[in-house]
């Protein structure tokens, strides 16, 4: 009964399904005067991974709890798995917060069938599907161990299984990868992946690009409440040209007013955004200018530009603060 091996043909859509897991239109959200959400728009299709990308701070766990219906928004709506009442989908739902917790005093198996318990599953299937799974992900000696005497990395991983347990359709993490070693990092990650391929929708706050650029079929960029992209990873890196890296012989030639306007020159090397009408024109100037054409790369924005692009210089260096700095 392994993450990635459990087999759930309910977790597939079906004609009768709605085609998006989440839908939210227009999510506002005040505290004390101060607006945490301001106007966000997601749509979540159903079987993807999506994350919220943004800088600590800018809304993504207060739009992570107004989804879950843990918050109401204080205007705007949403729809969960086709439902206006989060609460009424809930047992088909596994929600794991960036804070963590779990009582000390109860048992590993115990605690991922609490959690499982708290979305409907019987106590009885919680425990005996607790221990398989900390048999089937190396925690099996930590059966009967207490969450007190656990690391915080295993206490993490029990928490993660406990959110896990009762087999949902939607699966929602809070920075998820907060806190965890690299190893425990590539685990996560192949466990998102897994819940991807058998069907399971997975949404996943973070403010680390390289989670989101390596997982994510879609995410939406939040910053300052406001959501200024959501689509797919492909369209955001779309925002900016490739950018060209050619290599040339010769430093000079009439082939250089083919040449982009955006042109840097170092040394031999010339830099600039591939031209609207394709880099085909240019080949044929340099080819028959006898530029001497040693090398030519075209590289694909990457999500960190694209970010920076669409949200700012400001919000990119305040991806680079983490949580634990916050506090």
């Amino acid at each position: 009964m392994k993450l990635g091996e459990w087999q759930m043909p309910s977790n597939a859509p079906t004609a009768a399904d709605p085609p998006l897991a989440i839908e939210a239109r227009g999510l506002v959200k005040r505290f004390d005067g101060f607006t945490a959400v301001d106007g966000v728009d997601l749509t979540v299709p159903r079987g993807s991974i999506y994350g919220i990308l943004g800088p600590n701070g800018a809304g993504k766990t207060t739009t992570l709890r107004m989804l879950l219906g843990i918050i109401d928004p204080d205007s705007g709506v949403r729809r969960i798995m086709g439902h206006d009442r989060p609460h009424e989908v809930a047992h088909a739902i596994g929600y794991l917060p960036e804070e963590r917790g779990l009582y000390p005093s109860m048992k590993t198996y115990e605690a991922i069938a609490f959690l499982g318990a708290l979305r409907g599953l019987p106590l009885k299937e919680g425990r005996a599907r607790g221990k398989a799974l900390l048999e089937e992900h190396g925690l099996g000696y930590a059966i009967d161990r207490t969450i007190r005497q656990l690391s915080k990395g295993m206490a993490q991983q029990v928490q993660l299984l406990g959110t896990l347990v009762h087999e949902p359709k939607l699966v929602v993490f809070d920075e998820p990868f907060s806190g965890l070693d690299a190893l425990n990092q590539g685990k996560l990650e192949k466990t998102i992946r897994n819940l991807a391929a058998r069907g399971t929708t997975v949404i996943f706050s973070t403010h680390v690009i390289a989670h989101a650029e390596r997982l994510c079929d879609e995410v939406a960029i939040i910053a300052g409440g406001k959501v200024p992209f959501a689509g797919p990873v492909d369209l955001a890196r779309d925002r900016i040209r490739p950018q060209v890296r050619l290599e040339t012989r010769l430093a000079d030639g009439l082939w250089r007013k083919a040449l982009p306007a955006d042109t840097r020159h170092e040394g031999n090397f010339w830099h600039f955004s591939l031209p609207e009408s394709g880099i085909e024109p240019l080949l044929r100037a340099l080819i028959e200018g006898e530029a001497g054409i040693l090398s030519l790369s075209i590289e694909r924005a990457g999500l960190h530009d694209a970010f920076v692009a669409i949200a700012g210089e400001a919000a990119a260096r305040a991806l680079e603060v983490s949580p634990e700095e916050l506090r």
